[in-house]
């Protein structure tokens, strides 16, 4: 167990990534928490769900930006290397063909930032949700 010594909670993993203190209430502040040189891959990520997703609410959910229609779709997260993209795991079966470039695992997307945003599949991805019902 690792125990982080700002906040005092414990976590399996050593180094755990998590928040800190109060969760975020908005994406804004979910993106302006974390490390300058990520948030503009963050907000390019945010921007294609956006365009993806019009009719969609954005909210925080498990402490990560949501997008959410009577449901959750699909949530995002930035960490040291990644964004992680969470549309659960039929989309991730579904899209399969199309993620052999990245770290995929059950329900679970990893973005490089090293790499562009892949925006169009990230919009396929999360149109795919919505339209089906699998979220999540």
């Amino acid at each position: 167990m690792w125990k982080c010594p700002k906040c005092g909670r414990t976590f399996k993993r050593q180094g755990q990534d998590h928040y800190c203190g109060k969760a975020p209430e908005t994406i804004e502040e979910y993106i302006a928490a974390l490390p300058e040189e990520v948030q503009p891959y963050l907000t390019e990520l945010r921007n294609a769900l956006r365009a993806a997703l019009p009719e969609a609410e954005e909210r925080i959910s498990w402490s990560m930006p949501t997008y959410w229609k009577k449901h959750n779709i699909i949530h995002f997260a930035g960490f040291k290397n990644h964004a992680g993209l969470y549309p659960g795991p039929e989309a991730v079966l579904e899209f399969a063909e199309r993620l052999t470039e990245y770290r995929t695992s059950k329900g679970t997307i990893q973005l490089p930032y090293s790499r562009p945003v892949p925006a169009e599949l990230v919009s396929d991805i999360a149109r795919w949700c919505l339209e089906t019902g699998n979220h999540p």
